[in-house]
């Protein structure tokens, strides 16, 4: 029995993710490999360079991810390919989201609850919950399509009340 793939799904690498797997469900399941990795890099190396490492090959998979979900843009990665593939992250109710802009020059968005925060809590990896998702963002825009800009000032999973999402189409220079 083959396993039915989801074309869209972003990938950590270049194995297909199974169309009933959701991105929270992948993170966990990340989560709980790297925590052990985690734990001994932090031993062996120290804390400051075991984030360094995983903050690094955590962001090393996002880019390559972007740039897979890119090139099956018929018409290449624009602001409206990348919000289109916005439910990939909320799936599972994973993000409850507050859309304040969404014109097609602006995204912006504020997540007022993070089960993926709230995962990385409960798996004891508060510390470096941040590098195993937040820090994904931005680089993965960067991947996904240069032109479109990202800004974000605080995050759930580092104490905030909410996560600012603002993205910018290249082509929009005045905000």
């Amino acid at each position: 029995m083959t396993a039915k793939t989801d074309p869209a799904a972003p990938a950590a690498s270049s194995v297909p993710i199974p169309a009933e797997l959701g991105i929270l469900t992948r993170r966990r399941i990340e989560a709980e490999i790297i925590k052990p990795i985690y734990d001994v890099l932090v031993r062996e190396l120290g804390e400051d360079r075991a984030a360094r490492i995983i903050d690094e090959a955590v962001s090393n998979a996002a880019v390559r991810t972007a740039r897979e979900l890119a090139a099956r843009e018929p018409d290449g990665a624009t602001l409206k390919s990348f919000v289109a593939l916005f439910p990939m992250w909320t799936r599972d109710n994973a993000l409850e989201v507050d859309v304040i802009a969404n014109d097609g020059q602006r995204y912006d968005f504020n997540v007022t609850r993070c089960r993926y925060a709230e995962m990385y809590r409960e798996l004891g990896l508060s510390k470096i919950g941040h590098l195993l998702s937040c820090n994904r963002d931005s680089v993965f825009i960067a991947g996904y399509a240069p032109d479109i800009r990202f800004g974000r000032t605080q995050t759930i999973m580092e104490g905030a009340t909410h996560c600012d999402f603002r993205y910018r189409d290249g082509a929009d220079k005045e905000s």
